[in-house]
């Protein structure tokens, strides 16, 4: 279908990246699945070829390209792996908070590293018991002179292992009330030196996603420059909200490149398949379950695809993301489990793709504010 948001140029870039994916990517992934992590030189890799942060300013490093370029760089490393897609959630989920909220001084200082692939980002947000429950966060940050002293815990942390650049969400008034207006943004940026008191737990086991390094972080004294605060203090919480529609609509973005390569890899699987004498794709069952599949990702795509020209031209489309990242996510993890059963046997086999892609889809409907919230987001919209 076309896409009137992508023009020649960002085929051009679709086109390099699959090249680079190609030759550097596809012959390692499997390895890195193995390892829980990709390694640091397929970061610099890519910002060195310039497929990081494109969006980012010129005088940062960058070219000033457009969210098609983002989407572009999310969609060719889904199709590889989900895995593989912490560049895109660096790039597009936790740098646009240095670029919007940050001084002019620390965008000299951080974003042209960002674009490099030189800082690996994290965003620290979830804590052991609270969940999607931000306001109710323990970490706390207590000014001391002209620093901050931070002491807390977070978990679930992507990028976490392998992280050298924390974008930290904290407390800076443990007696704001309402709580949330006491939520700050500071930068943890262990790039060049250790951060003493700044510690990462191990790798977390996951059903899915495991090139994805996943860890606990622990800050313990941690004692960080007041000139690491990000925006202003209190200001936190609002900074997260304005940056979560792009968040969601980047979710509901990967969830549909993931439910096209699982309907592309399972067409091709059940014309090959023979069952009784003829490929099982001469079944009805399996017609009918392909047509219902292809059916749900074509009206997915129009939707997400209008998502993205409204997110480009500045609109605020908080609601229907909203509905893009709860109703993609759920079609995806349906379309995981359809292709699984069309698989058979096979598609419980770890050498099938369709193993991996069953067991990466479901966090999906979890992460960004799960799809529960997303739909008590939508019902406030609704005046409910």
């Amino acid at each position: 279908m076309r896409r009137p948001f992508l023009n020649e140029d960002h085929e051009m870039y679709r086109k390099s990246l699959r090249k680079y994916i190609e030759k550097e990517v596809l012959p390692y992934y499997e390895q890195w699945e193995e390892d829980k992590q990709v390694p640091h030189s397929y970061w610099r890799q890519l910002g060195e070829q310039g497929f990081i942060c494109p969006w980012v300013d010129e005088k940062y490093g960058g070219i000033n390209a457009d969210f098609g370029y983002s989407v572009v760089l999310a969609e060719e490393l889904e199709k590889v792996c989900t895995g593989i897609s912490g560049p895109s959630l660096h790039a597009d989920i936790i740098v646009p908070y240095i670029d919007t909220f940050g001084s002019e001084e620390q965008k000299q200082k951080w974003l042209p590293r960002c674009v490099t692939g030189e800082i690996i980002s994290s965003v620290a947000m979830t804590e052991p018991g609270t969940g999607s429950d931000l306001a109710a966060i323990k970490t706390t940050a207590v000014r001391d002179g002209d620093h901050y002293i931070i002491n807390g815990e977070k978990t679930f942390i992507s990028n976490g292992y392998t992280t050298n650049f924390v974008v930290l969400v904290c407390k800076t008034d443990i007696n704001a009330n309402p709580a949330h207006k006491g939520i700050s943004l500071i930068i943890i940026d262990a790039v060049d030196q250790e951060v003493p008191g700044f510690k990462k737990g191990k790798k977390l086991r996951k059903v899915g996603q495991n090139a994805a390094d996943t860890a606990e972080l622990i800050f313990e004294d941690v004692r960080v420059p007041v000139d690491n605060l990000l925006g202003e203090e209190g200001k936190g919480f609002y900074y997260l909200m304005e940056k979560l529609q792009q968040e969601r609509l980047m979710v509901a973005i990967g969830s549909m490149t993931a439910a096209e390569r699982m309907l592309e890899i399972t067409i091709d699987y059940v014309k090959q398949r023979k069952a009784f004498g003829k490929s099982i794709s001469q079944f009805q069952n399996t017609q009918f379950k392909i047509a219902e599949m292809a059916t749900e990702i074509e009206i997915g795509r129009t939707f997400v695809d209008n998502l993205i020209v409204k997110h480009m031209a500045g609109e605020n489309v908080v609601n229907e993301v909203s509905m893009a990242k709860w109703w993609v996510t759920e079609m995806a993890k349906k379309v995981a489990a359809n292709c699984m059963q069309l698989h058979g046997g096979y598609g419980y086999m770890e050498e099938y793709e369709i193993a991996r892609r069953y067991r990466d889809i479901p966090i999906s409907s979890i992460y960004a504010g799960t799809n529960e919230i997303m739909k008590i987001i939508i019902a406030k919209n609704l005046g409910l």
